[in-house]
């Protein structure tokens, strides 16, 4: 979205540049429905940091793309058009931040126990570091879920795949893997992903239980194949310089808000996934099937290769320490 310089401006004044007369405002901003994880976690956020601040901090939450889509959030968070964003780690890539790929890699967290792991361990401090350059403060990982394969027609191995039209979120790893399977690939924008499956712009996406039944894709996809072959999680992110620019005290405040968000968050997305699937099963309009451990694994093994192409890319260092902490658990689980 192009900004025209005197609404860039009135954007600029209403923020927490300001805030010495009033409340600071904080706009958090996302793209998914208010009942998702995401969409609760972040009325939840708003609930608890104006709570703990004793109302010196305000948050305007606008969800459902109400404000900027998917390719305009993170130019309005490092220009403080907004303050908050929660986007899905896959839109890092796009910037230049090719580490945050590491969550893109198809099946490299066995479990949920090797994902949180890796998000709240070193792994997950590093990639944050690498925001900071770019205008952005890391201050948590939300969870919604492994991803599953839909489509007008059964996606059960790799041939049903051949020529199929797969939505993906701006990601050259999500790209790679559809091509791996032998689908075509099309970038679009969330908010725009109902429209085209129902206008047969695209055949098939690949989304967590909660979205698929959140933004009704069961209305316009006819099979749901329970692959597990994907991650989509979120980094919470706040502008830089109107981060560092809060009292110690509220950005100490804030970060015990986001931390039990995160706490309630994460737990919120399992159970949301499992009431999606039981809706979408009551729905009775999409065919769900479990995928056997025999034919993931074939799925597995033809996505393979795109860890290797893009290890040099995310970072060897990244994709082998994943590996790493995978085989810990695995020992220890």
């Amino acid at each position: 979205m192009r900004l025209a310089p005197l609404l860039l401006a009135a954007l600029l004044a209403a923020t927490g540049l300001a805030h010495a007369d009033g409340p600071i405002l904080i706009k958090f901003s996302h793209v998914v429905a208010p009942d998702t994880p995401k969409g609760r976690a972040a009325e939840k956020f708003k609930e608890l940091a104006e709570k703990l601040t004793a109302g010196k901090v305000k948050v305007q939450v606008y969800p459902n793309s109400q404000l900027y889509k998917d390719r305009e959030e993170l130019e309005a968070l490092q220009i403080n058009a907004v303050q908050m964003l929660a986007p899905s780690l896959s839109k890092f890539g796009p910037l230049g931040l090719r580490q945050f790929e590491l969550f893109d890699l198809p099946y490299i967290f066995p479990s949920d126990k090797v994902l949180y792991r890796v998000m709240d361990g070193e792994i997950g401090q590093r990639l944050f570091k690498q925001l900071e350059p770019r205008g952005m403060v890391g201050l948590a990982y939300w969870d919604n879920g492994f991803k599953h394969f839909s489509a007008n027609k059964p996606l059960r191995k790799p041939d049903d795949f051949k020529g199929v039209k797969m939505r993906v979120q701006s990601s050259k790893v999500l790209e790679a893997q559809m091509r791996a399977l032998g689908a075509q690939p099309q970038v679009m924008a969330f908010s725009e992903v109902h429209s085209a499956l129902q206008q047969g712009v695209v055949d098939g996406t690949e989304n967590p239980e909660s979205n698929f039944y959140s933004q009704r894709m069961y209305e316009v996809q006819t099979h749901l194949t329970l692959s597990q072959h994907g991650y989509l999680g979120y980094a919470v992110v706040v502008n830089k310089r109107f981060w560092d620019g809060l009292p110690g005290e509220i950005r100490q405040q804030l970060g015990e808000a986001m931390r039990e968000t995160t706490v309630f968050e994460r737990q919120l997305a399992d159970q949301e996934n499992r009431k999606a699937l039981e809706a979408i099963r009551a729905a009775k309009t999409t065919e769900i099937y479990l995928l056997p451990t025999a034919d993931r694994e074939v799925l597995r093994k033809r996505m393979l290769p795109v860890h290797t192409q893009f290890m040099d890319v995310i970072g060897r260092d990244l994709v082998l320490g994943t590996y790493k902490i995978a085989r810990e658990v695995a020992a220890n689980p």
